[in-house]
């Protein structure tokens, strides 16, 4: 897919008239980051994304990957027995297939997340879904792609991430989320930038401004490292 692209165009499903989406991978794990960390978890991996964060740790779901329909979905989904379910990318949201994807997953019963850059609209995801959206740093290189208004839509259940670059994106979020009052919305993530932003110094950062965030370090890269498909 092109970078400037929004969205990856399904080449069968106006043959077929079903929806379809195309699929880096599908894979179990223990869910690393947001309100449901520790818990076993079947990650659904979508294939594509517009943006191109500097930190990004899945370059991979870039491009590639093949294309399933809804029901080899569920199917592959259900194999593993678990109760909550993550669709994620790349930028899942990219593909017109992932709404009703959701859909599906919620209607199965499951405890389904959504991760996503923010820079699509989210407004029309399934409300059963619990929306993780990032808010895009200047050290991400992709501040200029954040769409502000998905902030109106979240509800409290769900969560806004900022990974962190630097001193200086963390000064840039902290000033964000009190000139915007976020954490009255919703939960607020900060998430050190994997070998750019020291845990231990964002944390501290975190309690000397008394921030209300929940400071958050991702749980299977503590277990495995940077491995794909953990």
């Amino acid at each position: 897919m092109n970078v400037a692209d929004s969205t990856t165009v399904d080449p069968g499903a106006a043959a077929t008239g079903a929806a379809r989406v195309k699929l880096t991978e599908i894979f179990v794990s223990i869910q690393g980051e947001a309100d449901s960390v520790g818990w076993p978890t079947v990650f659904v991996r979508l294939t594509g994304c517009p943006l191109r964060c500097q930190y990004c740790d899945t370059a991979y779901a870039f491009y590639g990957g093949e294309w399933f329909s809804l029901d080899q979905v569920l199917e592959r989904v259900a194999s593993f027995d678990t109760r909550h379910v993550c669709v994620t990318g790349g930028e899942p949201l990219a593909q017109k297939g992932c709404f009703p994807l959701l859909q599906r997953l919620c209607d199965a019963g499951y405890r389904v997340s959504l991760e996503t850059s923010g820079a699509i609209d989210v407004s029309n995801v399934d409300a059963r879904v619990v929306r993780v959206v990032d808010v895009k740093t200047p050290g991400s290189g992709e501040v200029a792609r954040n769409r502000y208004e998905n902030l109106d839509v979240l509800r409290p259940e769900e969560q806004v991430k900022f990974v962190l670059c630097s001193r200086a994106d963390f000064e840039w979020a902290r000033d964000f989320v009190r000139e915007r009052r976020l954490h009255e919305r919703c939960m607020v993530l900060f998430s050190p930038g994997y070998g750019q932003v020291s845990p231990r110094d964002l944390a501290e950062w975190v309690i000397d401004e008394r921030l209300p965030v929940r400071l958050q370090i991702q749980l299977h890269k503590v277990l495995w490292g940077d491995t794909p498909g953990k």
